[in-house]
Protein backbone atom coordinates (compact mmCIF):
# COMPACT_ATOMS: atom_id res chain seq x y z
CA UNK A 1 0.00 0.00 0.00
CA UNK A 2 2.58 2.29 0.90
CA UNK A 3 4.55 1.70 -2.31
CA UNK A 4 1.33 2.43 -4.28
CA UNK A 5 0.73 5.84 -2.13
CA UNK A 6 4.65 6.56 -3.18
CA UNK A 7 3.77 6.13 -6.85
CA UNK A 8 1.31 8.13 -7.00
CA UNK A 9 2.82 10.91 -5.52
CA UNK A 10 5.52 10.38 -7.76
CA UNK A 11 3.23 11.13 -10.70
CA UNK A 12 1.21 13.99 -9.14
CA UNK A 13 4.79 15.28 -9.19
CA UNK A 14 5.77 14.88 -12.52
CA UNK A 15 2.42 16.05 -14.11
CA UNK A 16 3.05 19.40 -11.78
CA UNK A 17 6.39 19.59 -12.80
CA UNK A 18 5.15 19.73 -16.34
CA UNK A 19 2.49 21.57 -15.93
CA UNK A 20 5.06 24.24 -14.61
CA UNK A 21 7.81 23.44 -17.68
CA UNK A 22 4.78 24.38 -19.86
CA UNK A 23 3.21 27.63 -18.34
CA UNK A 24 7.11 28.81 -18.56
CA UNK A 25 7.29 28.06 -22.03
CA UNK A 26 4.11 29.64 -22.66
CA UNK A 27 5.07 32.63 -20.84
CA UNK A 28 8.52 32.73 -22.62
CA UNK A 29 6.55 32.59 -25.83
CA UNK A 30 4.45 35.20 -25.17
CA UNK A 31 7.37 37.57 -23.74
CA UNK A 32 9.09 36.89 -27.32
CA UNK A 33 5.94 37.58 -29.06
CA UNK A 34 5.30 40.75 -26.99
CA UNK A 35 9.07 41.99 -27.77
CA UNK A 36 7.75 41.06 -31.38
CA UNK A 37 5.05 43.76 -31.22
CA UNK A 38 7.42 46.20 -29.55
CA UNK A 39 9.40 46.26 -32.62
CA UNK A 40 7.03 47.29 -34.83
CA UNK A 41 8.24 48.87 -38.31
CA UNK A 42 7.40 52.51 -38.58
CA UNK A 43 6.03 53.95 -41.44
CA UNK A 44 8.36 55.76 -43.62
CA UNK A 45 7.21 57.09 -47.15
CA UNK A 46 9.32 58.16 -50.22
CA UNK A 47 8.72 59.85 -53.44
CA UNK A 48 11.24 59.02 -56.24
CA UNK A 49 11.99 61.74 -59.18
CA UNK A 50 10.02 59.35 -61.28
CA UNK A 51 9.08 56.05 -62.10
CA UNK A 52 11.65 53.09 -61.05
CA UNK A 53 15.33 53.33 -62.84
CA UNK A 54 18.84 52.26 -62.70
CA UNK A 55 19.67 55.04 -60.34
CA UNK A 56 16.97 53.94 -57.68
CA UNK A 57 18.39 50.20 -57.80
CA UNK A 58 20.50 50.85 -54.33
CA UNK A 59 16.78 51.97 -52.75
CA UNK A 60 15.42 48.87 -54.51
CA UNK A 61 17.80 46.54 -52.79
CA UNK A 62 17.93 47.98 -49.64
CA UNK A 63 13.88 46.90 -49.59
CA UNK A 64 14.83 43.41 -51.10
CA UNK A 65 18.23 42.87 -48.44
CA UNK A 66 15.86 44.14 -45.25
CA UNK A 67 18.22 47.11 -44.50
CA UNK A 68 15.22 49.39 -43.99
CA UNK A 69 13.77 46.39 -41.65
CA UNK A 70 17.10 46.16 -39.85
CA UNK A 71 16.56 50.10 -39.12
CA UNK A 72 13.01 49.73 -37.88
CA UNK A 73 12.04 51.30 -40.93
CA UNK A 74 8.84 50.29 -43.52
CA UNK A 75 10.01 52.02 -46.36
CA UNK A 76 6.87 52.86 -49.23
CA UNK A 77 8.34 54.05 -52.16
CA UNK A 78 5.69 56.19 -54.00
CA UNK A 79 6.22 57.56 -57.83
CA UNK A 80 5.15 61.39 -58.50
CA UNK A 81 2.79 62.59 -60.74
CA UNK A 82 4.54 65.30 -61.95
CA UNK A 83 7.85 66.70 -61.68
CA UNK A 84 7.06 68.75 -58.61
CA UNK A 85 5.33 66.14 -56.41
CA UNK A 86 8.54 64.91 -54.50
CA UNK A 87 9.51 68.72 -53.92
CA UNK A 88 6.36 70.21 -52.76
CA UNK A 89 4.71 66.42 -50.89
CA UNK A 90 7.72 66.47 -48.64
CA UNK A 91 7.19 70.47 -48.17
CA UNK A 92 4.48 69.95 -46.65
CA UNK A 93 4.85 66.86 -44.95
CA UNK A 94 3.07 64.35 -47.02
CA UNK A 95 6.33 62.75 -47.19
CA UNK A 96 9.19 61.85 -45.51
CA UNK A 97 11.84 62.53 -48.08
CA UNK A 98 11.34 63.11 -51.94
CA UNK A 99 14.43 63.24 -54.52
CA UNK A 100 14.58 66.44 -55.89
CA UNK A 101 16.78 68.60 -57.48
CA UNK A 102 19.67 71.06 -56.17
CA UNK A 103 19.04 74.27 -58.29
CA UNK A 104 15.23 73.63 -57.14
CA UNK A 105 15.48 72.99 -53.73
CA UNK A 106 17.35 76.60 -53.34
CA UNK A 107 14.59 78.40 -55.36
CA UNK A 108 11.66 76.89 -52.99
CA UNK A 109 13.58 78.14 -49.68
CA UNK A 110 14.28 82.06 -51.65
CA UNK A 111 10.52 81.38 -51.72
CA UNK A 112 10.58 80.82 -48.28
CA UNK A 113 9.63 77.21 -48.79
CA UNK A 114 10.91 75.43 -45.88
CA UNK A 115 12.56 72.68 -47.27
CA UNK A 116 16.22 71.52 -46.99
CA UNK A 117 18.86 68.91 -48.55
CA UNK A 118 19.83 65.76 -46.42
CA UNK A 119 21.67 63.99 -49.04
CA UNK A 120 23.20 63.58 -52.09
CA UNK A 121 22.46 61.12 -54.70
CA UNK A 122 24.09 61.85 -58.22
CA UNK A 123 27.06 64.39 -57.50
CA UNK A 124 27.29 66.06 -60.93
CA UNK A 125 24.94 67.20 -63.50
CA UNK A 126 23.21 64.01 -65.82
CA UNK A 127 21.15 66.55 -67.32
CA UNK A 128 22.40 67.75 -70.61
CA UNK A 129 21.30 69.21 -73.43
CA UNK A 130 19.99 67.04 -76.66
CA UNK A 131 19.57 66.89 -80.22
CA UNK A 132 19.76 64.76 -83.03
CA UNK A 133 22.93 63.36 -84.17
CA UNK A 134 22.03 65.11 -88.08
CA UNK A 135 20.50 68.26 -86.46
CA UNK A 136 22.61 71.82 -87.64
CA UNK A 137 23.09 72.77 -84.18
CA UNK A 138 26.79 72.72 -83.49
CA UNK A 139 27.00 74.73 -80.32
CA UNK A 140 25.25 76.63 -78.06
CA UNK A 141 24.65 79.76 -80.00
CA UNK A 142 22.86 77.88 -82.29
CA UNK A 143 19.90 77.38 -80.12
CA UNK A 144 18.71 80.78 -81.39
CA UNK A 145 16.00 80.80 -82.92
CA UNK A 146 15.30 76.97 -82.32
CA UNK A 147 12.26 75.77 -79.69
CA UNK A 148 13.43 73.73 -76.83
CA UNK A 149 11.50 71.43 -74.76
CA UNK A 150 11.74 70.83 -70.98
CA UNK A 151 10.11 68.97 -68.42
CA UNK A 152 8.89 71.27 -66.40
CA UNK A 153 12.02 71.10 -63.94
CA UNK A 154 12.31 75.06 -63.84
CA UNK A 155 16.42 74.45 -63.31
CA UNK A 156 16.48 73.92 -67.14
CA UNK A 157 15.35 78.09 -67.86
CA UNK A 158 18.51 79.13 -66.28
CA UNK A 159 20.24 76.21 -67.40
CA UNK A 160 20.11 77.00 -71.04
CA UNK A 161 19.84 81.10 -70.54
CA UNK A 162 23.70 80.24 -69.29
CA UNK A 163 25.02 77.93 -71.90
CA UNK A 164 23.77 80.28 -74.69
CA UNK A 165 24.74 82.87 -73.08
CA UNK A 166 28.33 81.85 -72.41
CA UNK A 167 28.94 81.01 -75.75
CA UNK A 168 28.04 84.53 -76.54
CA UNK A 169 24.32 83.88 -78.13
CA UNK A 170 21.24 85.78 -76.87
CA UNK A 171 19.13 83.89 -74.78
CA UNK A 172 15.50 85.55 -75.90
CA UNK A 173 15.93 84.30 -78.99
CA UNK A 174 15.31 80.66 -78.20
CA UNK A 175 11.77 79.58 -77.17
CA UNK A 176 11.23 76.95 -74.46
CA UNK A 177 8.22 74.92 -74.16
CA UNK A 178 7.14 72.76 -71.28
CA UNK A 179 7.31 69.11 -72.12
CA UNK A 180 6.24 67.23 -69.34
CA UNK A 181 7.88 63.55 -69.49
CA UNK A 182 7.39 63.46 -73.37
CA UNK A 183 11.35 63.87 -74.07
CA UNK A 184 12.27 60.99 -76.12
CA UNK A 185 8.87 61.41 -78.39
CA UNK A 186 9.42 65.21 -78.54
CA UNK A 187 12.88 64.39 -80.12
CA UNK A 188 11.80 61.83 -82.17
CA UNK A 189 9.10 63.37 -83.77
CA UNK A 190 11.44 66.24 -84.15
CA UNK A 191 8.68 68.56 -81.97
CA UNK A 192 11.21 70.06 -80.87
CA UNK A 193 15.12 71.31 -82.02
CA UNK A 194 16.50 70.15 -78.47
CA UNK A 195 15.65 68.87 -75.01
CA UNK A 196 16.92 70.46 -71.70
CA UNK A 197 16.21 67.90 -68.99
CA UNK A 198 17.29 64.83 -70.71
CA UNK A 199 19.62 62.31 -68.83
CA UNK A 200 22.91 61.03 -70.38
CA UNK A 201 22.03 57.94 -68.07
CA UNK A 202 18.55 57.32 -69.61
CA UNK A 203 17.04 59.02 -72.29
CA UNK A 204 20.33 58.95 -74.65
CA UNK A 205 20.56 55.24 -74.26
CA UNK A 206 17.08 54.81 -74.89
CA UNK A 207 16.90 57.20 -77.66
CA UNK A 208 20.09 55.14 -78.90
CA UNK A 209 18.33 51.58 -78.41
CA UNK A 210 15.60 52.59 -80.75
CA UNK A 211 17.93 53.86 -83.29
CA UNK A 212 17.62 57.64 -82.70
CA UNK A 213 21.32 58.95 -81.96
CA UNK A 214 21.95 62.01 -80.39
CA UNK A 215 24.62 64.56 -79.33
CA UNK A 216 24.06 66.76 -76.59
CA UNK A 217 25.68 69.79 -74.29
CA UNK A 218 27.61 69.43 -71.22
CA UNK A 219 26.44 72.24 -69.41
CA UNK A 220 29.55 72.17 -66.94
CA UNK A 221 31.46 72.81 -70.21
CA UNK A 222 29.31 76.15 -70.92
CA UNK A 223 29.69 77.86 -67.33
CA UNK A 224 27.08 75.88 -65.56
CA UNK A 225 28.57 74.75 -61.95
CA UNK A 226 28.69 71.11 -61.51
CA UNK A 227 25.79 71.06 -59.05
CA UNK A 228 24.63 68.03 -57.12
CA UNK A 229 21.96 66.50 -59.63
CA UNK A 230 19.72 64.23 -57.00
CA UNK A 231 19.41 64.61 -53.49
CA UNK A 232 16.86 63.67 -50.84
CA UNK A 233 15.24 66.81 -49.58
CA UNK A 234 12.54 66.79 -46.44
CA UNK A 235 10.56 70.01 -44.90
CA UNK A 236 11.97 71.63 -41.42
CA UNK A 237 8.99 69.83 -39.28
CA UNK A 238 10.22 66.67 -40.56
CA UNK A 239 13.85 67.33 -40.03
CA UNK A 240 12.97 68.67 -36.56
CA UNK A 241 10.58 65.58 -35.60
CA UNK A 242 11.68 62.96 -37.39
CA UNK A 243 15.99 62.98 -37.73
CA UNK A 244 16.56 59.84 -35.96
CA UNK A 245 14.54 58.20 -38.39
CA UNK A 246 16.08 59.93 -41.34
CA UNK A 247 19.14 58.99 -40.26
CA UNK A 248 18.39 55.35 -39.91
CA UNK A 249 16.86 56.01 -43.74
CA UNK A 250 20.29 57.00 -44.39
CA UNK A 251 22.08 54.20 -42.84
CA UNK A 252 20.28 51.51 -44.69
CA UNK A 253 20.23 53.06 -47.84
CA UNK A 254 23.84 52.84 -47.88
CA UNK A 255 24.38 49.45 -47.42
CA UNK A 256 22.25 49.56 -50.27
CA UNK A 257 24.00 51.66 -52.40
CA UNK A 258 27.21 49.52 -51.11
CA UNK A 259 25.72 46.34 -52.30
CA UNK A 260 24.76 47.91 -55.60
CA UNK A 261 28.31 49.39 -56.25
CA UNK A 262 30.09 45.78 -55.58
CA UNK A 263 27.10 43.64 -57.58
CA UNK A 264 25.63 45.61 -59.90
CA UNK A 265 24.12 42.63 -61.89
CA UNK A 266 22.34 41.63 -58.87
CA UNK A 267 21.34 44.67 -57.91
CA UNK A 268 19.58 45.56 -61.71
CA UNK A 269 17.97 41.85 -60.82
CA UNK A 270 16.35 43.63 -57.98
CA UNK A 271 15.58 46.67 -59.41
CA UNK A 272 14.10 44.90 -62.75
CA UNK A 273 11.77 42.44 -60.53
CA UNK A 274 10.32 45.68 -59.41
CA UNK A 275 9.83 47.76 -62.68
CA UNK A 276 6.17 49.48 -63.24
CA UNK A 277 5.79 46.98 -66.49
CA UNK A 278 2.93 48.98 -66.93
CA UNK A 279 3.70 52.72 -66.76
CA UNK A 280 7.51 52.37 -66.84
CA UNK A 281 8.90 49.44 -68.69
CA UNK A 282 12.61 48.86 -68.35
CA UNK A 283 15.12 47.61 -70.83
CA UNK A 284 18.01 45.39 -69.38
CA UNK A 285 20.53 46.65 -71.48
CA UNK A 286 19.88 50.39 -71.32
CA UNK A 287 19.56 50.07 -67.38
CA UNK A 288 23.02 48.13 -67.37
CA UNK A 289 24.52 51.18 -69.71
CA UNK A 290 22.79 53.52 -67.12
CA UNK A 291 24.38 51.83 -64.21
CA UNK A 292 27.47 52.16 -65.67
CA UNK A 293 27.49 55.62 -65.85
CA UNK A 294 25.84 56.31 -62.80
CA UNK A 295 28.10 54.49 -60.63
CA UNK A 296 31.46 56.71 -61.05
CA UNK A 297 28.67 60.11 -60.20
CA UNK A 298 27.50 59.06 -57.06
CA UNK A 299 30.66 58.72 -54.96
CA UNK A 300 33.65 60.27 -55.33
CA UNK A 301 37.18 60.15 -54.19
CA UNK A 302 37.44 61.63 -50.54
CA UNK A 303 33.28 62.51 -50.78
CA UNK A 304 31.74 59.57 -49.28
CA UNK A 305 28.38 58.96 -50.84
CA UNK A 306 25.52 61.03 -49.94
CA UNK A 307 27.84 64.00 -48.34
CA UNK A 308 27.43 67.46 -49.21
CA UNK A 309 29.93 70.24 -49.90
CA UNK A 310 29.30 74.18 -48.82
CA UNK A 311 31.55 75.44 -51.69
CA UNK A 312 29.17 73.58 -53.81
CA UNK A 313 26.23 75.24 -52.66
CA UNK A 314 27.78 78.16 -52.42
CA UNK A 315 28.49 77.96 -56.05
CA UNK A 316 24.96 77.20 -57.25
CA UNK A 317 23.58 79.61 -55.06
CA UNK A 318 25.57 82.76 -56.86
CA UNK A 319 24.41 81.08 -60.29
CA UNK A 320 21.13 81.50 -59.47
CA UNK A 321 21.42 84.68 -58.40
CA UNK A 322 23.48 85.93 -61.58
CA UNK A 323 21.02 84.70 -63.38
CA UNK A 324 18.02 86.22 -61.71
CA UNK A 325 16.66 83.25 -61.73
CA UNK A 326 16.44 83.72 -57.69
CA UNK A 327 16.76 87.62 -55.96
CA UNK A 328 18.66 86.62 -52.76
CA UNK A 329 20.00 83.44 -52.10
CA UNK A 330 19.28 81.28 -48.73
CA UNK A 331 21.55 80.61 -46.51
CA UNK A 332 23.58 77.26 -45.86
CA UNK A 333 22.07 76.50 -42.62
CA UNK A 334 18.66 76.69 -44.49
CA UNK A 335 19.40 74.74 -47.38
CA UNK A 336 20.80 71.43 -46.02
CA UNK A 337 22.21 69.18 -43.37
CA UNK A 338 25.08 66.72 -43.76
CA UNK A 339 23.70 63.72 -42.21
CA UNK A 340 26.68 61.49 -43.85
CA UNK A 341 29.33 60.49 -41.13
Amino acid sequence: MKKKLLIFMILISCLFLTACGGNQEEATANEKKGNDKSKELQDFDIMLDWYPNAVHSYLYTAVEKGYFEDEGLNVNIRFPANTTDPLNLAATGDIELGISYQPDIIAARAEGVPVKAVAAIVRNPLNHIIFSKDSDIQRPKDLEGKTVGWPGIPVNEPLVQTIVEYDGGDYSKVKMTDIGFEINSAIATNRVDAVSGAYINHEVPVLASEGIETRNFNPVDYGVPSFYELLFVTSDDTWNEKEDEIRAFWRAASKGYEFMRDNPDDALKILLSNQDDENFPLNEEVEKESLDILLPRMEAEGEAFGSQKDELWEEVVQWLVDTKYIKDGPSRDDLFVNIVE
